[in-house]
């Protein structure tokens, strides 16, 4: 087995210490990131759920928002849950203001679709490239993906929503598997990782 990839959590807001545990049970080794520094470290990043303003604009105040945007464009593998998926938007729908996006999928999404956080709800999804049962879906004032370009692929819809979405080495959930205690999305998300560096090393 090759050595483990190193996946970073941006660790401004949110559910961090999940994703952390998560990513350590999908064979990676798993780092908070805060800092252009530390970005600079690791081999792939999740954004991960919160409050999707405040980590902007966080983002943007700790100066790691713009080496991100650039590492996410020379194709660092990035995964983002809820407000994640928010951030990896090229197009938010109704954006509030000053609220930025790091880019990275062809797609437009609408922030709180589902409602909010007295609406929450957990679904079993069918998410394509996850073997087995269904995934259980927890969302939370989760946003959905209205429409995808042609370079995004769809991976899995809930009542007719788009809830899962890759791009290339840009993946992205409505959902939060973090917190079923199952692994299984952020054990794919490790092997893009994985793969990603085996690309770079030929």
């Amino acid at each position: 087995m090759s050595e483990a990839p190193v996946i970073g959590v941006l660790a401004l807001q949110g559910d961090v210490r999940e994703h952390l545990i998560a990513l350590a049970a999908a064979d990676a080794v798993a780092r908070p990131v805060r800092r252009p520094g530390e970005l600079a470290e690791v081999d792939g990043l999740v954004l991960p759920g919160g409050e999707s303003t405040t980590i902007s604009k966080l983002a943007v105040l700790f100066g790691v928002m713009e080496p991100l945007r650039a590492r996410v464009r020379a194709g660092m593998p990035v995964y983002g849950t809820c407000a994640g998926m928010i951030l990896l938007a090229d197009k938010i729908l109704d954006p509030r203001a000053g609220q930025e996006t790091v880019g990275g999928i062809d797609m437009i999404v609408r922030r709180n679709a589902f409602g909010r956080q007295n609406e929450s709800f957990e679904a079993a999804v069918d998410v394509k490239g996850v073997e087995g049962d269904p995934v259980e879906g927890v969302f939370i004032r989760a946003p959905w993906v209205e429409s995808v370009g042609a370079g995004a692929e769809v991976l899995a819809e809930h009542d007719g929503h788009i809830v899962a979405v890759r791009q290339g080495n840009a993946l992205a959930t409505s959902f939060h598997p973090e917190l079923t205690g199952d692994h299984r999305v952020h054990r794919l998300f490790t092997d893009m990782v994985r793969a990603d560096r085996a690309a770079e090393s030929l």
